[in-house]
This record gives C-alpha cells, structure tokens and sequence, in this order.
C-alpha cells in the first residue's frame, strides 16, 4: 500500500514565487475481500482536506480522519499479485529489459568470437611453433613475449595472505548471490516482501562462510602461506568488518536525526552474535578443511631466482587503461537492469522480474571472465609478469563504474537531499559495490588463473 501524505504548490507573489507545503488530514481506505481474505488495499487522499504547514517550525494541533470502504471481489487470494506486477512494469519496461538482455547477448557473442577466432588462433600458432623447434632457447627467442616470462608468471604475488582472504570472500559472495537469485527467480519468495530477502541474504551469509574459508586456505596454502591463523581471521572480517563500521555510522547518524530507519540494540547484537557464533565458527572449519585437502602446487614452469625485467610498455596498454576497458565492457552490460534495480532498493518501484536479472547476472559473469582472460593474455603478450593482482582488479573493475553510476543516480535520478539520506545511500553502496568488486574479481582472477596455468602447461617450458 501506498499513499501521499501531503504535496508541494508554487504561488505566485508580486515580488517572487513563494512555495506552500501542505498535510493531508484525511485519509480514505478501501479494501477488497473474498470470504475471510483481503485481496486488495488501496489509500487515497483528497485535495479539499488538507492544512498549510508552511512557516511552522514547532509543534502542530491537527485533528486526522479517516474513512473506510469494504468491497466484495472474486479475485483469489493466491493472484492479488498480479495486478501489481503488470503496473509495475509495463511493456514497455518488459521490452527494454529484452533489448538489455539482447544487447549483453551480442557483447558475449563478440567476446567469444573474439578469444576464439583471433586470440585462440595466435596462441595455436605460438603453442605449434614452440613445439616444432628443436632448440628451446631458439623458441623463447621469436616474438611472442608471454613464452620468454615463464619463468616469472608464477612467482607468488605480494600480499599474498590478502589476495586468498579476498578470494575467499568473493567465493562466498558468489555462491550467496547464486543462490538467492535462483531462489527469488524460483517464486521462494513472495513478492515484494523485501524483509524476507534481506533474513535470506543474512542466513545465506553466515551458512555460506566456510567457502570462504576453504577457498581462502586453498590459495593461502598454494601460494606458500604459513600464518593460518590470521589468513582465517582475515577471511572472516574481510566483508563484516567494513560492514559494521557503515551500519554503526548510518545508525549513529540515523538516532541523531530521530529517525526511524535507525536500527534496534538488540537487533545489532542479534547480528553480531550470528557472525560471531555461526559465520565466523564455519569459516575455520572450512579453513581447516581447505588447507587439509589440498596438496602442495606445482607450477608448470619453473622459477627463475631473479625476476625479469619488465619493459617499458606505450600507456595505452597500462594498467589504468585496462582496468576502464575491463570495467566498462561488464557494466554495459548490466546499466539497464542496474536502474531498476536501484529504483526498486532505493525508491518505491517495485522489482519482480528475477528470472530476467539472474540471466543478466551469468551474462554478467561470461562477460567478466571473457574479458579479464583477454587482458591478461595482452598483458603477459608485453612481458608484464604481474598479472596475479591485475587479473583481480580487472575483473572487479566494473564495481568501480557501479559506484561512480550511484552519483549519478542519486543527484539525477532520485529525490533523496540531505545528510541523512546520503548517509545512507552512499555508505550502504560502498559496502555493496566493494562486495560486487571483489565477487567479480574471484570471478575474473580464476578464469585468468585457468587460462595461465593451461597455456603455459601447453608448451612445457621445463
């Protein structure tokens, strides 16, 4: 149900245009049953009762009114949704969601034929070429600079106890969304009831971290690590962390203000506990697991002592220059959907459409993992062996172009004002778009990780 609770007129005075506000005092009721269920409820207002609180600043004496109308429908319970949807989103809105869905399409099918056609081919060719010489050395000499860096290409990365707890997070992120998207898309929800997602997204959060922590040991272990015990306290607080210190500052600006959206005592407590006694707990055992299960890497090709020297490279071909085109190209794909989305989360339209948003989403994911491996061949192609982090931002880049999006929604787009309301907006969608960024990151840095160890696999540089 919902309803306007007074409106906005502009006069015109002799000397300037003076704006009025006004508070609706009666409100109208209707509702529609069949037998003992209400299927419809509506609340309208009317111009005629209505009070100038213009100029006031202290409190008012208003006397409210009501009034309430019942009416008979054969509509059925289990439908009252329906109409709802329709107006949600018209056809018109219906078919601007199949042109984003058509528009990411073709964006993989270029990727695709991209990797396949032209970048496949030139690694085909190297691979053939590398194989046919009966000189090594004379192999590592042609042209193609990512065979001369194998000797560096899996010197373990700085910072490495950091990447595996990210890693581990963006695992556990990953499959949290995977599921509740499934589970929205599926009709386990019901409609527009936000309270039950947001208890789902809590649960999910707290069952799912042992993959964060299998996950993170996982690579901790791979990657020669021996401080356990902080890698798993990392993995565990690497999301949480961020996240209470946002709520507490939205919370702490929300009790100033008197408002409503501040949250209870106990229910932050009731939180903190679920991290404490479940999340965090199921995080060391699946750290325990992960580092049991997995046995000591072999890298294909071995290491050298000194690490290469890495050529000056022109400046389109950097780091920044690619982190743009790596965020770019996934967040095309998703603008569309991100604006109802963002209408749905902080406004009042309402989103129903989830089997569409969790096809965008593995779009999303295909786009992501296709790009990342396509900059991270150009990248060892220059003879640029740090490809560890790079492969890790490049696939995160595009929650960067989320959060840039966010100023332009909230000036552009909303009617939100005030340091309440920013407060909440923009701290609330940094921790969503620095999860978004790391998930996608987990995403990208693995398909370059696949990519890396089988083209170097290939040609047997030992």
């Amino acid at each position: 149900m919902f309803g306007f609770i007074g409106e906005t007129e502009v006069l015109q005075e002799p000397t300037q245009n003076v704006t009025h506000y006004y508070l609706f005092t009666h409100l109208d009721f209707s509702f529609s049953f069949n037998n003992d269920r209400i299927i419809e409820a509506n609340v309208s207002t009317d111009s005629r009762f209505r009070r100038d609180i213009s100029g006031f600043d202290g409190p008012l004496d208003l006397a409210f009114t009501y009034s309430v109308s019942w009416t008979e429908t054969d509509a059925l319970h289990a439908h009252r949704i329906e109409k709802f949807s329709m107006s949600a989103f018209r056809q018109q809105h219906i078919q601007i969601h199949w042109l984003s869905i058509i528009n990411s399409f073709v964006l993989v099918l270029l990727l695709t034929g991209f990797l396949a056609i032209i970048l496949m081919r030139i690694l085909h060719s190297d691979i053939n070429q590398f194989a046919g010489d009966d000189d090594p050395e004379t192999g590592l000499d042609d042209e193609s600079g990512w065979k001369q860096i194998s000797g560096d290409v899996f010197r373990v990365p700085a910072y490495p106890m950091l990447l595996s707890a990210m890693l581990g997070m963006g695992a556990q992120l990953l499959s949290l969304v995977l599921c509740l998207l499934s589970m929205s898309a599926l009709g386990t929800f019901y409609p527009y009831t936000r309270g039950a997602m947001h208890s789902a997204f809590i649960a999910l959060f707290a069952m799912t971290a042992s993959i964060a922590g299998f996950v993170s040991s996982r690579t901790y272990k791979m990657l020669g690590g021996e401080v356990w015990v902080w890698n798993i306290i990392m993995t565990g607080s690497l999301f949480a962390g961020p996240l209470f210190i946002v709520a507490l500052f939205c919370n702490t600006v929300a009790l100033s203000n008197e408002s409503s959206q501040a949250l209870p005592f106990v229910t932050i407590v009731k939180v903190f506990l679920l991290w404490a006694l479940v999340s965090l707990p199921l995080t060391i055992v699946g750290g325990i697991a992960g580092r049991r299960m997995t046995d000591k890497w072999e890298p294909p090709c071995r290491q050298t002592k000194i690490p290469r020297e890495i050529p000056s490279i022109p400046w389109y071909r950097q780091g920044p220059v690619q982190l743009a085109v790596a965020g770019f190209l996934p967040f095309s794909a998703i603008y569309i959907e991100l604006h109802y989305i963002f209408a749905s989360v902080w406004g009042y339209k309402l989103y129903t459409l989830y089997g569409v948003l969790f096809l965008v989403f593995l779009i999303l994911l295909v786009v992501t993992s296709f790009i990342t491996i396509a900059l991270t061949y150009f990248q060892l192609a220059v003879e640029d062996h740090r490809w560890w982090w790079r492969s890790m931002f490049s696939g995160g880049a595009s929650g960067m172009f989320v959060y840039v999006y966010c100023f332009f929604y909230y000036f552009h787009r909303s009617e939100m004002y005030g340091f309440l309301q920013a407060s909440f907006f923009f701290g609330y969608m940094a921790v969503a778009c620095y999860a978004f960024t790391v998930m996608m990151g987990t995403v990208g840095f693995y398909s370059a990780f696949v990519f890396v160890r089988n083209i170097y696999q290939a040609i047997k540089s030992d």
